[in-house]
């Protein structure tokens, strides 16, 4: 398989140029659906249609970064490692979540359904890195969330739709395995808590669970979730631990 990028951004500016009202929204599903209900033709569910100003200044900001070109360029990298002969090729669309003023975005659900509920991108040959108003961007942000996302997709397409604890968690050493780390080894000995929680749940499929897992107990708790003692991205940590471990 290879991977192409769609640009976006530019489309996604000229959308929030117009003013907040019905018009752009329906102006909004009109590109995401094309002209059939329910389907989707560009995968920009990622976007708030009613963003505010400061969703623009983001925009700009990762078109000063020249974000589009960065993927472009990580893409051409992927591809040439890829040495599968499955015509297929799968289309990239950076999406831009609003983690800040956007009222219908929890950051952590959104977050894990980007991740691990990708199935409707997956079928249609989409692959979506998703990036947030609330962060500060930079080159190096910008490549290794295209390659973790791109690893997702590949994870996608070679195994069965996780559905378990222990296949979450394989999704997220896979990806881990595949990129370079810049990272200092990490300490075994932060992930005492975690490496318990796994061994009893693995076999788990229950959201709540997984959930708390990679994200903590302070994403849970305002969601009312069971809490486990788990400290925020621990999961995602264990995750490149394991990789670590295993290369």
């Amino acid at each position: 398989m290879q991977f192409e990028i769609i640009p976006i951004l530019s489309l996604m500016e000229e959308l929030y140029e117009k003013p907040r009202s019905p018009e752009r929204f329906q102006d909004y599903i009109a590109k995401l659906q094309g002209g059939t209900k329910g389907d989707m033709v560009l995968p920009i569910g990622g976007f708030n249609p009613m963003a505010k100003a400061h969703v623009v200044e983001k925009i700009g900001e990762l078109q000063a970064l020249e974000a589009e070109d960065l993927i472009s360029e990580t893409l051409a990298e992927v591809n040439a490692k890829q040495n599968d002969k499955e015509a297929i090729t799968i289309k990239v669309v950076l999406n831009l979540a609003d983690d800040l003023k956007g009222g219908w975005t929890n950051h952590y659900t959104t977050d894990f359904d980007s991740k691990f509920s990708i199935n409707a991108l997956v079928v249609r040959n989409f692959c979506t890195p998703y990036f947030w108003t609330s962060e500060e961007y930079a080159a190096d942000l910008i490549v290794k969330r295209t390659l973790e996302y791109v690893y997702r997709t590949i994870y996608w397409k070679q195994n069965p739709k996780p559905q378990t604890l222990a296949d979450h968690f394989e999704q997220e050493v896979f990806v881990q395995q595949q990129i370079e780390s810049t990272e200092a080894g990490l300490n075994k000995n932060g992930f005492g808590e975690i490496e318990e929680l796994y061994q009893v749940f693995k076999d788990s499929d229950d959201y709540s669970l997984l959930f708390n897992f990679f994200y903590g107990d302070a994403a849970s708790v305002s969601l009312a979730y069971p809490l486990f003692g788990i400290i925020e991205n621990t999961g995602f940590e264990y995750a490149k631990f394991i990789a670590e471990k295993r290369s």
